[in-house]
C-alpha cells in the first residue's frame, strides 16, 4: 500500500483524485485541506482531513493539487520536511519549469497532466461525450515527466497518474521542458487565444445582424470540417477559395514572428508569468 499525502484535497483536482483513488485498495490517502469550501467538499465525500505535518511524516508520495501561484511557496515549506526518497507529484509543469522548486537531491519530482478527451473521439455514451475535462466518463491520454529521481519512481508516478486520470488511453513520457511547450505555450498561450478569437468572430457576426442560432450552427459545423482537413483526418483538402482567403486572413490576424513564443526563453517566461500571476510587459 502506498501512503499519499494529498495537499489541496478539497479543490477541484483534489476531489477528482479522491474520487478515483479512495476506492482503490493499494492507496492510503491522507487528505490535507484548510479552506472552508474545501473542507465542505471533503465532508460531502465522508473524508476526514489530516493535519499537514502528520500527513507528510507518513507519506511516500506527496501530491500538490494546488494553484500555480502558491504551489512553489508551499513546496519550499514542505520539501525540507520530507523523508528521503519521497516522491513529489505536480499536476502542471509551470512551477517546475519556472525553477520554483526547492533544491533537494534525495526526493523525486514527477509532473503529469491530462491531455483531455480527444475532439476527434466519437463517444457513444452521452455522459462521456459531455465530459469535456475527462477523467470522469470520457477516456483521455496523459503526459508524464520525471524531473528528478530514480527510474522506479517514473513507473510509480505513471501508474498513479493512470489511476487518478482514468480512464486513460495512452501515457506519453516527455520532459518537463516539453510539457511546458505543450502547456502553457501550445494549448493556452496559443490555443486559448485562438479559440477565444473564434468566439469573438462569432459574436461579431451576431452583432452585425446574423441570427445567433444560424451563426452558431454555421461556426460549429465549419469548425469540425476545418479541424478535420487541417489535421489530416479527412482525405479532401481545403478549396482553392478557402486557401486564398485564409492566407489573406492570416496576414490580418497574425503578428509576424509569432512562433518565437516557442523559443526556450519565451516558454520559460510564460511559465513564470503563470506562477507570478501577471504579465511583466503589461502597463
Amino acid at each position: 500500500m502506498i501512503t499519499i499525502a494529498l495537499l489541496g484535497a478539497g479543490g477541484k483536482m483534489g476531489c477528482r483524485i479522491i474520487d478515483h483513488l479512495n476506492s482503490l485498495p493499494n492507496y492510503r490517502l491522507l487528505c490535507v485541506e484548510v479552506g472552508e469550501r474545501g473542507l465542505e467538499n471533503l465532508a460531502q465525500r465522508k473524508v476526514q482531513p489530516t493535519e499537514r505535518g502528520a500527513a507528510l511524516a507518513d507519506a511516500q508520495v506527496v501530491i500538490l493539487a494546488l494553484p500555480d501561484r502558491i504551489l512553489g511557496a508551499v513546496a519550499r515549506e514542505i520539501v525540507p520536511e520530507l523523508k528521503p526518497g519521497t516522491m513529489v507529484v505536480m499536476l502542471d509543469p509551470a512551477v517546475a519549469h519556472a525553477g520554483e522548486l526547492p533544491d533537494r537531491s534525495d526526493v523525486s519530482y514527477f509532473v503529469t497532466h491530462p491531455c483531455h478527451p480527444d475532439v476527434f473521439d466519437h463517444f457513444e455514451d452521452p455522459k462521456a461525450r459531455d465530459d469535456f475535462f475527462g477523467g470522469v466518463h470520457a477516456r483521455q491520454a496523459i503526459v508524464c515527466a520525471l524531473m528528478q529521481g530514480p527510474e522506479e519512481h517514473y513507473k510509480l508516478g505513471e501508474t498513479l497518474a493512470r489511476d487518478f486520470y482514468a480512464p486513460v488511453t495512452r501515457s506519453h513520457r516527455i520532459t518537463v521542458e516539453q510539457m511546458a511547450i505543450l502547456e502553457p505555450t501550445m494549448s493556452e498561450t496559443c490555443g486559448v487565444a485562438l479559440v477565444t478569437a473564434l468566439r469573438e468572430v462569432l459574436e461579431e457576426a451576431v452583432r452585425r445582424g446574423v441570427p445567433r442560432a444560424a451563426a452558431e450552427d454555421f461556426m460549429f459545423g465549419h469548425i469540425k470540417v476545418e479541424l478535420g482537413i487541417a489535421f489530416s483526418r479527412v482525405e479532401f483538402p481545403f478549396s482553392d477559395g478557402a486557401l486564398l482567403i485564409s492566407e489573406y486572413g492570416r496576414k490580418k490576424l497574425f503578428q509576424p514572428g509569432w512562433k518565437t513564443l516557442f523559443e526556450p526563453q519565451s516558454v520559460k517566461e510564460q511559465a513564470r508569468m503563470i506562477v507570478k500571476g501577471k504579465d511583466p510587459s503589461a502597463q
